[in-house]
């Protein structure tokens, strides 16, 4: 854990924990001091003697702004968590006939397409009952750690859980899709076939957290075709937005090939149907039984994703 242990800290301190979050938000004590109506000397003490009692630094300054360290960008999730269930137990209480908004916290692989993440967990919001989503972003191994102390409810990824990570969680497959080419118009030679029109041309390559790497390499040297890598990205967000800019070729799953051409202008120069794209919901229940869940496993078909071959788990 990030702080140093329960003989530091044996209760938390909340008046000091929402100072913290005005703080956050305002990106100043000043713009903190004056949403809570108090001088920034008092918000200032208050905050200095929160990261005392927590043992961390929660802010570094950059400039005249306050920046947060990675233990502050911790804090800060549960800060934003406990706040928004305070917010939720005031509107049930002002209104008991109100039905109770159903949690979803999902975590979404960098290495999965943006596009695809939202065609999978979109459905999970058109539930009945209300859903409070709560999305976060980065890489596979800390998504899971986030998962293993019940964190998040759920991992989306391309990729089933790595079995050398000691987290006692179950691999749901929810489909596949094959793979297409991409490029500017200003890439694409005329006349030019694929996939020999790759060969010495600029390409996006996906970085190694990516599960299609590999065998994007291998299929590049079956084809016979080099092309120069300009760059590697892990998230694929970035990657479409070089490929957006015209900087290389790039790939991405066929489901979403309009969502691509429409945001990037790029065109589809081809597909390779010998490598699929793969996705996973990743839950420590090895049965699905969260409603939201349930929905998002179902969905995976109607955005474009074919059945996988068994269940990984």
């Amino acid at each position: 854990m990030w702080f140093r242990g329960r003989s530091t800290m044996s209760t938390l301190n909340y008046k000091h924990l929402r100072y913290f979050w005005m703080v956050a938000k305002a990106g100043s004590v000043v713009g903190a001091s004056e949403r809570l109506h108090l001088t920034p000397q008092s918000v200032s003490g208050q905050l200095s003697a929160f990261e005392a009692r927590l043992g961390v630094a929660l802010f570094n300054r950059v400039g005249r702004r306050l920046e947060l360290t990675e233990a502050g960008r911790r804090v800060l999730r549960y800060a934003e968590e406990i706040f928004a269930l305070g917010d939720e137990l005031v509107d049930v209480l002002e209104d008991p006939a109100a039905r109770p908004v159903l949690p979803l916290r999902v975590g979404i692989a960098d290495s999965v397409p943006k596009q695809v993440a939202y065609r999978l967990v979109a459905p999970a919001l058109e539930l009945p009952e209300p859903v409070r989503l709560v999305c976060r972003e980065g890489r596979l191994a800390a998504l899971l750690a986030d998962l293993s102390v019940h964190r998040l409810d759920m991992v989306i990824a391309d990729r089933p859980m790595p079995t050398k990570l000691n987290v006692r969680a179950y691999n749901h497959a929810l489909g596949q899709s094959g793979l297409a080419v991409f490029g500017a118009p200003a890439l694409v030679a005329a006349g030019a076939a694929f996939p020999g029109l790759l060969d010495d041309a600029p390409f996006l390559l996906p970085g190694e957290d990516v599960s299609v790497r590999v065998s994007l390499l291998q299929w590049f040297e079956s084809q016979r075709v080099r092309p120069r890598i300009v760059g590697e990205f892990d998230d694929s967000a970035l990657l479409t937005a070089f490929g957006r800019a015209g900087a290389g070729f790039f790939a991405a799953p066929v489901a979403i090939i309009d969502d691509v051409i429409e945001q990037t202008g790029a065109v589809e120069v081809g597909r390779i149907p010998a490598i699929a794209e793969q996705l996973y919901a990743i839950t420590a229940e090895r049965r699905l039984t969260h409603p939201a869940i349930v929905a998002i496993s179902a969905s995976a078909r109607l955005a474009g994703f074919n059945p996988s071959p068994g269940d990984a788990g």
